[in-house]
């Protein structure tokens, strides 16, 4: 008698990322030939020079779906649109490559083992607390890139693996940027369209910060606990890390002085980024320059030629392909949806019904109505340009403060960042070597978690009327 012993079993695997992206792009072409074309007429502001969407604007225009072959056009358009942040993403990596290559890191990292032997736990709060008000400060985010294959091997060095090394850095800065209480590129520009006062409500934003960044401790250091006991808990214990292991020489070296000079070069890089972005007005092109003249500047003295820093500079770039085109077909998405004219279209029909609700509803359907926007306009000043003029006249008329509208954008925006994959998400994953399918199986019963507590600040923030405090 046959039996079913011996047939193999099939189980269902999540698809390449890049297929998966590229999906939502055919899928995205499919809806501009079923939704409605439409726009908001948009002014800029004078002062600013912003661009904003001019409220109760929104009208139906002719169709313009998107045909079979400008669907794939659509790639090249979105790598093109994204090329800003694509070539950021390899000057930067590569630029930390080089300071990679001298040894000084990995040095600092044993020296700091060796200082820490018997608390190396501390090391994780230490770095998601530090992280954190990185973003919540002076919204660090892509910035943090060159920090996560540092911070991987030093979590593995300390008995954990690559998913705790990425959530020292990525995972604490990502939970402050999203409660931050000065970020300027989303609470400046959001409570600036909303006409409050700069960073007002800044009492409620400390202690929003403080629970979720607490919050993202706990869970990482509860999942680090678990497989610091078992390793084959660890939810990426198949991948092959060894690029990023530390031998028992590596623990033992020496930290030089020359070394030491490198790391405060490294010290001085972050110090000047942080006063260009909140005194200069800095973005990614300056920011790409600062990290480039720190790499040369490391690779020399750490002894390299330029032709060995040019070197060492390529393969950085090489680390870094998968993650740059992940951004141009995150990309590509939103040209087929603007090139279609339905972006629009998709904001004004999410928009609408929430001035059916009581004020209670309401503030809640603005975190979940963000929250999805944030699929479709990951950028988050891009992002309040476009909802926060609508978001924050219809606060009005549902009685909810417009700091309420702002606070609803904020975690909106924000917590999705390392949810969605059209967000720079697929970019951290591969820098740290991380299957995306891995981090969602960690991450998102953590997101809806975390859902709920945003539901209860923002209830909290409507029952006291939330202003400028």
């Amino acid at each position: 008698m046959a039996t079913n012993e011996n047939k193999p079993k099939y189980s269902f695997k999540i698809p390449h990322t890049f297929v998966i992206m590229f999906t939502i792009i055919v899928l995205a072409a499919i809806f501009t030939w079923i939704i409605p074309a439409g726009q908001y007429d948009r002014v800029e502001n004078p002062t600013t020079h912003k661009v904003t969407v001019v409220p109760g604007s929104f009208k139906y225009i002719e169709s313009t779906p998107v045909g079979f072959f400008s669907t794939f056009v659509a790639v090249q358009k979105g790598m093109v649109d994204a090329a800003p942040i694509i070539f950021f993403i390899f000057i930067v990596y590569a630029s930390f490559y080089i300071v990679i290559k001298t040894g000084t890191l990995n040095n600092a990292i044993a020296h700091a083992i060796r200082k820490m032997k018997g608390k190396e736990q501390l090391m994780i709060p230490i770095s998601m607390y530090i992280f954190g008000l990185a973003g919540a400060i002076f919204g660090m985010f892509e910035e943090t890139f060159g920090f996560i294959p540092i911070l991987v091997s030093l979590a593995i060095a300390l008995g954990y693996d690559a998913l705790v090394g990425m959530c020292m850095v990525s995972f604490g800065v990502a939970m402050g940027f999203a409660a931050a209480f000065m970020n300027p590129f989303t609470i400046g520009v959001a409570q600036g369209i909303a006409n409050l006062p700069l960073f007002s409500g800044l009492g409620f934003r400390i202690v929003s910060f403080l629970v979720f960044e607490t919050l993202a401790v706990w869970w990482t250091m509860r999942y680090a606990s678990k497989i610091k006991k078992n390793p084959a808990a660890s939810l990426v214990k198949d991948i092959d890390y060894s690029a990023f292991k530390l031998n028992q020489d590596d623990l033992n070296a020496k930290f030089t002085g020359r070394q030491m000079v490198i790391l405060g070069i490294v010290g001085l890089t972050i110090v000047m980024l942080v006063y260009g972005v909140l005194k200069l007005g800095w973005y990614i092109d300056e920011l790409a320059g600062l990290f480039l003249i720190m790499g040369i500047v490391c690779g020399l003295i750490g002894g390299f030629t330029p032709s060995k820093i040019a070197e060492y500079f390529i393969e950085g770039c090489k680390d870094m392909v998968f993650g740059a085109f992940a951004v141009g077909l995150g990309r590509g998405i939103l040209m087929v949806m603007n090139q279609g004219h339905i972006t629009d279209t998709v904001v004004f029909a999410l928009s609408q019904p929430l001035s059916l609700f009581p004020k209670w509803v309401a503030a809640e359907g603005m975190l979940f109505v963000q929250t999805l926007i944030n699929f479709l306009i990951p950028s988050g000043s891009g992002q309040a340009a476009v909802t926060m003029p609508i978001m924050a006249p219809l606060s009005d008329v549902l009685h909810i403060t417009r700091q309420t509208a702002v606070l609803a954008f904020q975690y909106g925006d924000g917590f999705s960042n390392v949810f969605w994959p059209t967000t720079l998400l697929p970019v951290i994953c591969s820098i740290a070597k991380i299957p995306l399918d891995r981090w969602w199986k960690f991450f998102t019963p953590f997101f809806f978690l975390i859902f709920i507590v945003q539901m209860i600040f923002i209830a909290v923030a409507v029952a006291i009327n939330l202003g400028p405090f």
